[in-house]
C-alpha cells in the first residue's frame, strides 16, 4: 500500500484551514501549524466580560464557495453553522447626515438614490448589467480560482479584460455611470474592505456589488468565529492534525525543494508546504536568501502592502438604534481620505468608519440590553513612520467623540464597559503582518493576477501560497478561491 503524502500548512486563517481541508480530503496526511493559541489568523475572536467580538472579517458573501469546500470533505455547511441573511446589507451614512439602507433590491435602492439624483437612479440597471460580465468571468467562468502562473494565462485573459474594462480603476469605472459623489462612493468603496484604493484597484473588484446582489450578505450566528471553528472541526473529523502554539522558525529547503519546517526543537518533514502567512514575511524570515532568485529582499521591499486599520472593540451597556448590523460612516472628504492613507501616509483628519454591531442579529454576543461593537478606521500602514504608542490615545478619543457627535450616539463613552484597541503595531507583532498591513498585498493593477505572488512559488518547488497575498486576493471569498487555485497547482504537481 502506497504511503500517504505528507503536507504541512502554515497559518490557520481561512486560507490555511481551507487548503488543509482540501489536501486532507484528497488523501494527504496534513498537519496545520498555527503560532497563536487558537486557529483563525486574522479571523480571531475576543471574549471579555460577557461580550463577544469578531476581530477581523465580519460578513459572509458567496456562501456557495464555503458550501463547495464542506462538500469536498463530505460535509454540509448547514450542519455546522447557522447563516442568517442580512437586510439591509449595510446602512451607509453620508457626510450630510442622511443614509441609504443598501441591499440587493433594485427598486428599493433606486428609490433611495432618486433623493439625490434621478439620473443616477436610472443608471443603476445599466451598471449592474455591465458588472455582471465581470462577475461571470471571475466567479461563473472560474478565473478567480484559476492560478495565473504564466504570461500566456494573463495574455489569454487580456482581450476579455479589455472588453469588460477590467483594467480601469474601480472609481473610474463607477464614475461612468453615476454623477453624484455619494453614489460613486456607494458602488466603489468595496476595495477598501480588502485594503485597496478605489482609485488604484482594477475594476475586476467592481463585481463585488454584483456578488452581494445575487448571493446576499450573511451573518454566521455566534459570529464569524463559528465558521472558523466549523472548518477546524471538519478538518479534524476527516483526519487532519492541528498544532497551535507552534511557531515556524524556518522552511526547510533542500536542492530548491521544500521538504518541511523547522520548529523550536523539532523538524517536521513533508512532501509539500502551503503557506497562509504573510508572503513578504515568509520569503524574508523563513527562507534562506540563496533559494530566492525572484523574491529577493530588494523585490519584496518594492511590494505595495495594503493600508492598516485601527480597531476599537467596545462593550457598551447601551444600545444604539441608528446602527444596523453593518454601518458605514463616510467622512466629508472621501478622495482626500484615501489620499491621506495611501499617498500622503498621514492620519486622516476627516476619517471614515465601519461599525459592526452583531448584537443586532445575535443578542447572545453581549449581555442583555448591551451592544457589542467593533469600529474600524482605515489608517496608513507602518511605512508611514507613525508612532502609534504616542498617537493612539488622542486618536481613540477623537473616534469616540466623532461617534457621539456625528452619529448621535449619546452616552457612548459613559457606557463603555469593555474597550480593547488594536493598532498597526498589533498587526505587525501579533499577526506577523509586514508593515502592519491589514489585508496583505494591495490590490492594484500591477499586483493583480499574474503580477501577484503566485499560488505556486516561483523560487522553490513544492512550496505554495494561499490567502489574501496571492491570487485572487483579499476578502473571505477571495481567500477561499485562492485555496482552490492553489489546489489546482498541487493536483497538477502530484498527478492527482
Amino acid at each position: 500500500m502506497e504511503q500517504r503524502k505528507k503536507a504541512i500548512v502554515i497559518g490557520a486563517g481561512f486560507g490555511g484551514l481551507s487548503s488543509a481541508i482540501r489536501l486532507q480530503a484528497k488523501g494527504f496526511d496534513v498537519t496545520l501549524v498555527e503560532k497563536r493559541e487558537q486557529v483563525g489568523g486574522r479571523a480571531y475572536q475576543l471574549k471579555k466580560e460577557g461580550y463577544t467580538f469578531d476581530m477581523g472579517p465580519s460578513l459572509i458573501t458567496a456562501p456557495f464557495i464555503i458550501e463547495r469546500l464542506f462538500s469536498l470533505a463530505g460535509k454540509k455547511l448547514s450542519d455546522y453553522v447557522e447563516l442568517e441573511s442580512l437586510d439591509p446589507y449595510y446602512r451607509i451614512y453620508f457626510s450630510d447626515g442622511k443614509y441609504i439602507d443598501y441591499n440587493g433590491n433594485a427598486e428599493n435602492i433606486k428609490s433611495q438614490m432618486a433623493c439625490y439624483s434621478q439620473r443616477d437612479a436610472d443608471r443603476y440597471d445599466a451598471f449592474f448589467k455591465d458588472i455582471k460580465g465581470v462577475y461571470d468571468a471571475i466567479i461563473t467562468d472560474g478565473l478567480g480560482a484559476q492560478p495565473f502562473m504564466s504570461w500566456g494565462s494573463m495574455l489569454k485573459f487580456a482581450p476579455q479584460a479589455i472588453k469588460l474594462k477590467a483594467f480601469l480603476p474601480v472609481y473610474s469605472f463607477t464614475a461612468q455611470y453615476f454623477k453624484h459623489e455619494f453614489h460613486r462612493f456607494m458602488f466603489s468603496f468595496h476595495p477598501l474592505f480588502i485594503g485597496g484604493s478605489p482609485w488604484k484597484a482594477p475594476s475586476v473588484y467592481v463585481m463585488i456589488p454584483y456578488l452581494e446582489k445575487v448571493g446576499g450578505v450573511w451573518f454566521a450566528k455566534g459570529g464569524m468565529y463559528s465558521l472558523v471553528k466549523a472548518m477546524e472541526s471538519v478538518f479534524k473529523e476527516i483526519g487532519g492534525t492541528v498544532r497551535t502554539h507552534t511557531e515556524v522558525k524556518k522552511i526547510v529547503v533542500e536542492d530548491g525543494v521544500a521538504r518541511g519546517i523547522e520548529l523550536e526543537n523539532e523538524v517536521l518533514k513533508a512532501d509539500c508546504v502551503v503557506c497562509n502567512a504573510d508572503i513578504p514575511i515568509v520569503y524574508k524570515n523563513l527562507i534562506d536568501s540563496k533559494w530566492r532568485k525572484k523574491w529577493t529582499d530588494k523585490r519584496i521591499d518594492k511590494i505595495h502592502m495594503t493600508m492598516s486599520c485601527v480597531l476599537l472593540y467596545l462593550g457598551v451597556k447601551k444600545q444604539f438604534p441608528q446602527l444596523k448590523h453593518h454601518t458605514i460612516v463616510l467622512g466629508s472628504e472621501y478622495k482626500e481620505l484615501v489620499k491621506d492613507i495611501f499617498d500622503r501616509q498621514i492620519i486622516p483628519e476627516e476619517f471614515s468608519m465601519y461599525l459592526h454591531a452583531p448584537t443586532k442579529s445575535d443578542s447572545n454576543m453581549a449581555p442583555k440590553g448591551c451592544e457589542s461593537l467593533y469600529v474600524l478606521i482605515p489608517v496608513p500602514n507602518l511605512k508611514s513612520g507613525i508612532d502609534w504608542k504616542k498617537e493612539i490615545e488622542p486618536f481613540t478619543n477623537k473616534v469616540l467623540d466623532r461617534l457621539e457627535e456625528k452619529m448621535g450616539m449619546e452616552g457612548l463613552k459613559d457606557n463603555i464597559e469593555v474597550m480593547e484597541v488594536f493598532t498597526p503595531d498589533d498587526f505587525k507583532n501579533k499577526l506577523n503582518s509586514h508593515l502592519g498591513n491589514a489585508f496583505a498585498i494591495e490590490p492594484r493593477l500591477m499586483q493583480s493576477a499574474y503580477f501577484r505572488p503566485h499560488n505556486r512559488s516561483e523560487d522553490i518547488e513544492r512550496l505554495y501560497f494561499v490567502g489574501a497575498g496571492t491570487h485572487p486576493g483579499g476578502g473571505v471569498p477571495g481567500v477561499l478561491l485562492s485555496s482552490e487555485a492553489t489546489d489546482k497547482c498541487i493536483v497538477e504537481d502530484f498527478n492527482l
